[in-house]
């Protein structure tokens, strides 16, 4: 039901890192019909290698009403569960696509029975360079599938269409967390240094001679620009797991370098970083379009070849596209002002209004009269037979989106040993696959 004046609109976000906690929860404070402050927002962390640790959750910046870590499973208890004054009027998505489907037939599962189900929404955290089709088609059966721009909204029923799915959920909106000053110049007689920064990616590129490549040519730059403040801009700390596998850390590659003393290694909130960026440097990260909407000059480096497995293939047309010789040389390039407004950023005041698209769509939706009809995804045991069961099966799930027998905390919920005991086994894991996998994959190549 739509929320009154007297009720507080009520949001939960279902996240599976720290980047897509950040777009899940911003993106519900964006598309929420209420004012921001009649929002209450609670925050389910899934379960995973990715779930994000407290130093990331509060660097990402972002504030809940409520937040706790869960599975699938216990989640689509708290769903079923959550009725009457407690119900929520919209549910954010914040998942890979195969945690997305999977959530789609369990909540089918539990509101079989319910009209007043929340609006589901979901979307992906930044550019979509690399299996449209695969992730689109895993996020159908939402109430709302996010566009973050007008060029992937294009790409999104397109898709839809082509496969006879009903593309009507696509919806244009634009990434949540642009925003910040626009840029000012450069630093002339401001007393603060030229400032470059690399925002450096945790799975691209992924082999050691690529990467350290980058860090030296990065350090190069340093070293023939001592005027300069360069900064390498990290995404998580090693242990930490982001939305990508993070193999080699650059922070254990620097260990080796030498790099003068006006190159450092930051952290912290990327906002606060562009707001004293003159040269935002990356191979395709969300940062550059962050930094595009700011209108911060921005390089997307060709160094290793512009290639889809890169993302920075995306950037074609973007007028944004250069190499290191290049930038060491003074080149800055003009972003193209068409390809720009195409993806959303720096789109001269139309910003503000992006979400007014899904807002009005969410509030006809809790208007609906009798309520909203059941979660329909594209896949089903019949369209996909093959490839459904081990979707649905890695969180835990049934075909029919009933538990799985042996699935973790299917009746009952987790007490103070078994949670020490989870995270005691999370931990494990990360430091098997940030440490010992990448020596078990090296000594296998001798």
């Amino acid at each position: 039901m739509p929320a009154s004046a007297t009720k507080a609109l009520r949001v939960a976000v279902l996240a599976d890192s720290d980047t897509r906690w950040k777009w899940g929860a911003l993106t519900a404070t964006r598309i929420s019909p209420a004012a921001s402050e009649d929002i209450r927002l609670d925050g389910y962390l899934l379960r995973g290698r990715a779930t994000p640790t407290a130093r990331q959750l509060q660097e990402v910046g972002v504030t809940a009403d409520s937040l706790r870590e869960v599975t699938a499973v216990e989640f689509l208890r708290a769903m079923e569960a959550a009725t009457g004054e407690g119900s929520y009027d919209v549910l954010v998505l914040a998942l890979v696509g195969g945690g997305v489907q999977a959530m789609l037939h369990g909540l089918g599962r539990v509101w079989r029975e319910r009209a007043d189900r929340p609006v589901v929404v979901t979307g992906y955290v930044g550019v979509v360079y690399e299996k449209l089709a695969d992730g689109l088609l895993l996020r159908h059966g939402a109430d709302l599938v996010l566009a973050n721009s007008r060029q992937d909204a294009e790409r999104f029923r397109s898709v839809y269409e082509g496969v006879g799915a009903d593309a009507s959920a696509v919806t244009e909106v634009a990434l949540p967390f642009l925003g910040g000053a626009e840029y000012a110049g450069e630093p002339a007689g401001s007393g603060r240094p030229y400032t470059v920064v690399f925002a450096a990616q945790p799975s691209v590129p992924d082999s050691r001679k690529d990467r350290t490549y980058l860090l030296e040519r990065l350090i190069r730059h340093a070293r023939r620009h001592p005027e300069r403040e360069v900064l390498l801009k990290l995404r998580s700390k090693p242990g930490e797991h982001t939305t990508h596998i993070e193999e080699l850390p650059y922070q254990k590659l620097a260990q080796r370098a030498d790099p003068p003393s006006n190159f450092r290694l930051v952290y912290g909130h990327m906002g606060e970083v562009l707001d004293r960026t003159d040269l935002l440097v990356t191979i395709s990260s969300t940062a550059a379009l962050e930094s595009l909407h700011r209108r911060i000059p921005t390089v997307v480096l060709t160094d290793l070849g512009v290639r889809e497995t890169l993302g920075n293939h995306h950037f074609v047309g973007s007028g944004c596209l250069a190499s290191w010789d290049q930038l060491d040389e003074g080149h800055r390039p003009e972003p193209d002002a068409e390809w720009v407004a195409r993806q959303g950023v720096a789109a001269d005041g139309e910003y503000a209004t992006a979400f007014d698209a899904a807002r009005d769509r969410i509030a006809a939706l809790l208007g609906r009269s009798g309520g909203l009809p059941p979660l329909t995804p594209y896949y089903t045991p019949v369209t996909a037979p093959g490839y459904l069961p081990g979707i649905l099966a890695r969180h835990h799930l049934d075909t029919d989106g009933t538990p799985l027998p042996g699935a973790p905390a299917a009746d009952r919920e987790p007490g103070p040993v078994r949670q020490v005991v989870r995270r005691a086994a999370r931990g494990a894991y990360r430091h098997g696959v940030q440490r010992v996998a990448p020596v078990i994959r090296r000594m296998g190549e001798l």
